[in-house]
């Protein structure tokens, strides 16, 4: 009878050497370990349903299997189904079950490591394995966790800047002549300022279709435009907007004084109530109303840029390429009729240059030696090197960065629900050439007394352009 048991054992021992291994040999279960590890590693719970708790290793295996799949359908969703796959990754409530998912699995692995670890049984392991084994578990559960973990950091930051920056809930507003139109504002209020302006205005046109992306620049101090019939403004000036020389008011007529105008001097609240409930305030909404008028574009939402961010975005992205063609000083200006020689804090040369935040950021504002038109294009220019360096790999490497620097920089309406499908429109808007205009001399727009039907036509002619007949 014991010779029949005693053979029974030892066909265990040669049929499941890894659930009965032979532990009187140490070289055994030296090799037992290092194959119990790297199943762990590999696949896990596979070490468990093999020489453990089979209930709690076929569970691993659902889990891994599960992530696997997922993981699969993700990368097909990237070919096939891009806008529902992005919609679902701006969503917050699917980012914080994405991380909550994450978070459960590496649990799940560290329990099944400690349980692999038990499995091994060291003390019939001999030699450097003792120490070896241990310290390759370990090695590969913090490397694979840390790849993991990763996710779930990105995953939570993204949360947390869609969340603060885009509005929870909102209309999803229909393309208007097949564009979303999107009005770029770029608030001053730095140091020595006692109210914010818009330094830079700029409608970015995006087509419903192929995502090619069209630019709008206005300049600062262009006056003497309409608002669009049906505003409030219009209320105050059925023609055109006329300046003050009141400073508490904003000085002059230009478009970038209505934040000041209607802020301070116009009772905004009044003119237009539900602005705050609806994510902006009164002088972006009569900005809004100054632009379409000027423009004909219907603007279905804003953006809002505060410069005092802008440094921290760039640096988050790594910098950007910028041929500079004019040198332009940093700093100032002065407003004591000092020479730029005495306060400027620095200069930007001529040449290709790679600038960090500060840099770029007095690339966008200096004006002093040139002009406001030359600005408008300068930051046009900051506009496509930033798009150029927000590239996947890029975002994916820096993302608690970006995600930080978004949440100090942008204000804006465009709703949660939206973000995939813009989103999808930008990868497509890459493969197209970006036309712009700027409405300035260069463009036969007159500063002060613009001509508004020339104005429409110049840009439905960027937007529309004819349709070239072919020859023959």
């Amino acid at each position: 009878m014991s010779s029949a048991v005693g053979g029974a054992a030892g066909g265990l021992v040669e049929e499941r050497p890894l659930r009965y291994p032979d532990a009187s040999s140490p070289e055994v279960m030296e090799n037992r370990g290092w194959w119990l590890v790297g199943m762990n590693f590999l696949l896990p719970g596979s070490a468990q349903v093999l020489a453990g708790n089979r209930r709690l290793g076929r569970f691993g295996i659902a889990a891994t299997l599960a992530l696997w799949v997922l993981a699969i359908v993700g990368v097909i969703a990237a070919l096939l189904w891009r806008t529902a796959l992005v919609t679902l990754l701006t969503n917050t409530f699917f980012l914080l079950f994405l991380e909550a998912l994450i978070i459960g699995y590496i649990v799940l692995w560290v329990i099944l490591t400690i349980d692999t670890l038990r499995l091994v049984r060291f003390v019939k392991v001999r030699g450097w394995a003792r120490v070896g084994i241990p310290i390759l578990a370990i090695s590969l559960l913090v490397a694979s966790g840390a790849v993991a973990g990763k996710g779930a950091v990105i995953a939570d930051s993204a949360r947390g800047a869609i969340g603060t920056i885009f509005a929870a809930s909102g209309p999803s507003e229909p393309p208007s002549d097949g564009y979303y139109n999107i009005l770029l504002l770029g608030g001053d209020d730095g140091q020595g300022r006692d109210s914010m302006r818009f330094d830079s205005i700029s409608v970015v046109s995006i087509n419903a279709d192929t995502g090619q992306i069209a630019r709008t620049g206005v300049p600062r101090d262009l006056a003497g435009f309409p608002f669009v019939d049906g505003s409030p403004m219009r209320t105050l000036y059925p023609t055109v907007h006329k300046g003050h020389s009141d400073a508490k008011c904003g000085w002059g007529g230009g478009i970038n004084q209505l934040n000041t105008e209607v802020g301070v001097c116009k009772h905004g609240s009044s003119l237009y109530p539900d602005a705050v409930s609806q994510g902006s305030t009164p002088s972006i909404e009569a900005t809004r109303d100054a632009v379409e008028g000027i423009t004909g574009l219907k603007i279905q939402y804003y953006l809002l840029m505060n410069y005092g961010g802008f440094a921290q975005l760039v640096d988050a992205l790594g910098g950007v390429d910028i041929t500079v063609t004019q040198r332009l000083p940093e700093g100032g200006p002065s407003y004591d009729g000092e020479p730029v020689q005495k306060w400027a804090t620095g200069w930007i040369e001529p040449g290709k240059q790679h600038m960090d935040g500060n840099t770029a950021q007095w690339y966008a504002r200096s004006r002093e030696t040139t002009s406001d038109f030359d600005r408008v294009k300068r930051q046009s220019e900051l506009q496509d090197a930033i798009l150029k360096q927000a590239n996947p790999a890029n975002l994916l490497t820096r993302f608690q960065e970006v995600a930080a620097a978004g949440t100090n920089l942008f204000k804006t309406d465009i709703p949660e629900s939206m973000l995939g499908y813009l989103a999808d429109l930008g990868v497509k808007s890459k493969s197209h050439p970006s036309p712009s205009i700027v409405l300035d001399p260069n463009a036969g727009v007159d500063q002060f007394h613009p001509d508004v039907v020339y104005v429409k036509q110049r840009i439905q002619a960027m937007l529309h352009p004819p349709t070239p007949t072919p020859k023959g």
